[in-house]
């Protein structure tokens, strides 16, 4: 009977503590009712190699503007006779439009300005430059530029509800968006050490953050940048688990082959 007791109890606390705690699935858990916390507002996405920029210059008068546009970014086009038609139809989807992709040096050779580096850039300190560029060589006179990413894009790997690539309209999004974007974070995995894999020039660099806490407005991944990965960790408790399956699957096979060989020993006798 002691016995049995003993075994029920190790029972209970091998059941309890493989259960999930509250804490760890409650999502900025240490944040106060009715008090403020401080948000970056002016946070902006830079422009690193291999982005695909749309670059839109117009003008009050549209003609002056084509030599800079690439055919079909500006909203009208040129025909053979010289004459210029505004572009209908259907819209076509961001792979599809034409635009600037930043090379390895960190440039794009944009028309009658040439080679401009742009790495490290924000969008609007690009449309200023280029606005600047063309007034002062007398080029426009009154330009209007606009500059958008084309290729904005995140991947979410890992216990999320839809592992997968998303593409963001815009060039702003959190890291909580994303995880909403994906489906949430599954039961198996961890709020707690959630990795964000960024590229920094020729390096790379990895940054985890903790989902529970408002130390995550602070942090660097809060705001996610191009080409950012989300990998979201199993929790030990499924990493055990997987381990023990496969544990059981290469116990298995090793089984089959001791009874096969055993077999066949018997047999050659």
């Amino acid at each position: 009977m002691k016995n049995f007791y003993r075994f029920t109890l190790l029972l209970v606390v091998v059941v309890l503590s493989s259960c999930a705690s509250r804490k760890d699935t409650i999502y900025l858990q240490d944040m106060e009712d009715t008090r403020e916390y401080p948000v970056i507002q002016k946070y902006e996405s830079v422009i690193q190699r291999d982005d695909k920029l749309s670059i839109v210059v117009s003008a009050k008068n549209p003609s002056l503007a084509l030599p800079f546009n690439i055919p079909g970014t500006g909203g009208y086009t040129v025909d053979a006779e010289g004459n210029i038609n505004t572009t209908s139809g259907t819209v076509a989807s961001k792979d599809d439009k034409p635009g600037y992709t930043v090379d390895i040096n960190g440039e794009i050779d944009f028309p009658m300005l040439g080679k401009i580096y742009v790495e490290g850039m924000t969008r609007n300190q690009l449309t200023d430059y280029i606005k600047k560029r063309l007034v002062e060589e007398e080029l426009l006179k009154d330009p209007i530029v606009m500059v958008n990413f084309l290729n904005f894009k995140i991947s979410v790997l890992g216990e999320v509800g839809k592992v997968g690539t998303i593409n963001v309209p815009g060039d702003r999004i959190t890291i909580l968006e994303a995880i909403a974007m994906a489906g949430d974070i599954l039961p198996t995995g961890r709020m707690d050490r959630v990795a964000v894999v960024r590229d920094y020039g020729n390096k790379r660099r990895i940054i985890y953050v903790d989902l529970r806490t408002k130390d995550l407005f602070t942090s660097a991944a809060y705001y996610l940048r191009q080409n950012d990965l989300v990998i979201v960790e199993p929790t030990r408790q499924q990493a055990d688990q997987e381990n023990q399956r496969r544990f059981s699957y290469w116990q298995l096979g090793l089984s089959t082959v001791t009874t096969l060989v055993t077999l066949i020993l018997y047999f050659c006798k």
